[in-house]
């Protein structure tokens, strides 16, 4: 029946994060292993990873390769997070895929392999699985969910890993530490095998460093060896395996370590027998589109949707926004996000401030979202209602002016132009 899969991972959604892998591994076991059946490439990082999915999808299917690519959170749809030949999984392919995994985890419950029903991610991690099998993809690009150790994700066995950049964020479940959040993250390193690394602080790159060395993994920075250079085509990578021109990332200085990271991981699966055809990558790239994700909307007046979700995502907006004038921010986030360092990085760029509160259980009101700011929020107003916070914003910045929301990808969801 169409919609079963909605019901069912809603009831799922309630039981919130989980971490351990005997859920997911028991399920892949009984669903005869879907995620052996193609090549895995694996990407977790704290900020960047969806880009970086984006840039590997585009570029493989640049190739000839039919890809499936596996993300999270989504915008919209839960349908979104699914995708194969750049088409998400259909409502009645999700329903088979989510009813697969019911039966299957009903059996493993009756044997006590499993305790109860995967929850909402686990759920959806599986059904990832099956529809790439179903749709015989010949590469899977996988996006970390949290940290990577034990993320549902981690059960697949990737050719090439990639971590994408480490900051503090989900620190009830990685750690308070850079160090201890690299530990986490560095579950994605598998022996003899290459795990890209994006630009790391220190004491993040010695933890990766000493795992690495543990379980004998290769890493290799994304960095070392490479160059940029703007020329009147494009921006030029050099890297020392070859050169690619012509390449327009998405907006933002930051997506030049982001799309280095990508073709980086692209050279490894080469190398690692992968047909990926290298001269097709500045064709892929130009295809990227990551909504929500500095995201112009020509209106009046103009939007941009950023979901810059802590402390170092809004650091990253608040540099591209160096170059807007005053603008109206419109403001939301879950309340287990540090709210008070993102405040810190976007309150005082902008000329008016609208906090409301996206449509998820975890999300911050706009009272507690002005409690936690302190003397940052002073003068904001509060609007709980998305739609309202919106339209109020838009008042406030005039006809010519600029309203800017971000905060979460749930609130962007909420407020992306319907078509």
């Amino acid at each position: 029946m169409a919609g079963t899969a909605l019901a069912y991972l809603g009831a799922r959604s309630e039981l919130g994060k989980k971490f351990g892998l005997r859920t997911i591994r028991a399920l892949v076991l009984e669903l005869g292993h879907p995620e052996r059946e193609y090549t895995t490439l694996l990407v977790a990082g704290t900020n960047g990873k969806g880009s970086v999915v984006a840039y590997l999808d585009a570029a493989l299917r640049a190739s000839g390769l039919r890809v499936g690519r596996y993300t999270s959170p989504h915008l919209v749809r839960v349908h979104e997070r699914i995708v194969v030949a750049g088409r998400p999984i259909s409502e009645r392919a999700l329903d088979r895929a989510i009813a697969r995994i019911s039966a299957a985890a009903e059996r493993l419950i009756a044997r006590g392999a499993i305790p109860a029903q995967p929850t909402y991610f686990e759920a959806l991690t599986a059904a990832a699985f099956l529809h790439f099998r179903d749709r015989r993809v010949d590469v899977a690009v996988l996006e970390v969910g949290l940290g990577g150790r034990l993320d549902a994700t981690n059960v697949s066995d990737p050719l090439v890993s990639a971590i994408v950049s480490i900051d503090l964020d989900h620190e009830a479940f990685l750690g308070t530490t850079l160090a201890r959040i690299a530990r986490e993250k560095a579950g994605v390193l598998r022996p003899g095998r290459e795990t890209i690394l994006g630009p790391l602080e220190p004491a993040a790159r010695q933890a990766i460093a000493r795992a690495a060395r543990k379980r004998r993994a290769r890493v290799v920075d994304s960095l070392t060896g490479a160059r940029w250079r703007e020329t009147s085509s494009g921006l030029e990578l050099r890297t020392p395996e070859r050169v690619y021109r012509g390449l327009r990332p998405l907006p933002g200085t930051h997506q030049r370590a982001n799309l280095a990271v990508a073709v980086r991981v692209l050279e490894a699966a080469r190398r690692a027998g992968v047909p990926v055809a290298l001269d097709a990558v500045a064709r892929g790239v130009e295809r990227v589109a990551w909504p929500g994700r500095l995201q112009w909307v020509e209106a009046h007046p103009r939007r941009l949707l950023d979901g810059a979700h802590n402390p170092a995502a809004a650091r990253a907006l608040a540099r591209y926004l160096e170059g807007v004038p005053r603008f109206v921010l419109v403001f939301g986030v879950m309340r287990d996000k540090d709210i008070r360092g993102m405040a810190e990085a976007l309150f005082p760029l902008a000329g008016a401030i609208v906090l409301t509160s996206p449509e998820s259980r975890r999300a911050a009101s706009p009272a507690e979202i002005a409690r936690r700011s302190g003397a940052l929020a002073r003068g904001a107003r509060r609007v709980k209602s998305p739609r309202r916070a919106l339209a109020l914003a838009r008042r406030l910045a005039g006809r010519d002016g600029t309203v800017v929301v971000a905060g979460s990808l749930y609130l962007v969801g909420a407020l992306l132009p319907r078509r």
